[in-house]
């Protein structure tokens, strides 16, 4: 919990969304996806790059369904959004309308994300966070720790 948030009640309902202020907006949310994100294809394209394919994508065998999944190695890593998942990097604004409701809305997919990777940590696993202003930047710096990870594993099993 931040500083920022500390004083929501994110443990009650969320309600339903504001109604949207345009026909872009409208449009732009509808466009929003759970999988396939462009910063899940870029650190999936640098992964194979980097030659560390096999991994499983949203794989249902631990909680929270990691975007990518290396379920022998026991590695998960998150490909987060900066916007829905409040990247610590980039400091990105509220929205001006309905703040009280973004406000809510973000503190609880942070929440979320935490209790997830606290369930799947609690489990054994090595968990990864890349976020998408990191894979923007530069992707084979931002999948560089997983690939280490992936190969210290690797001669662990040989």
């Amino acid at each position: 919990m931040t500083e920022k948030t500390k004083d929501l009640d994110i443990d009650s309902p969320l309600g339903p969304p504001p109604p949207p202020s345009s026909d872009a907006t409208t449009a732009t949310m509808k466009a929003n996806k759970g999988r396939d994100t462009g910063p899940e294809l870029l650190a999936r394209k640098a992964l194979r790059a980097a030659g560390v394919p096999g991994y499983r994508l949203h794989w249902k065998g631990i909680p929270g369904r990691p975007d990518i999944c290396y379920p022998g190695r026991k590695i998960a890593v998150f490909v987060h959004g900066c916007y829905w998942h409040r990247c610590p990097h980039c400091d990105l604004p509220i929205p001006k309308s309905h703040t009280e409701f973004w406000k809510k809305k973000f503190a609880k997919n942070v929440k979320r994300d935490e209790e997830k990777i606290k369930k799947i940590k609690s489990l054994g696993w090595k968990i990864f966070v890349i976020w998408e202003c990191q894979l923007k930047d530069d992707s084979n710096k931002a999948i560089s720790e997983v690939i280490i990870e992936l190969k210290k594993k690797d001669k662990d099993d040989e």
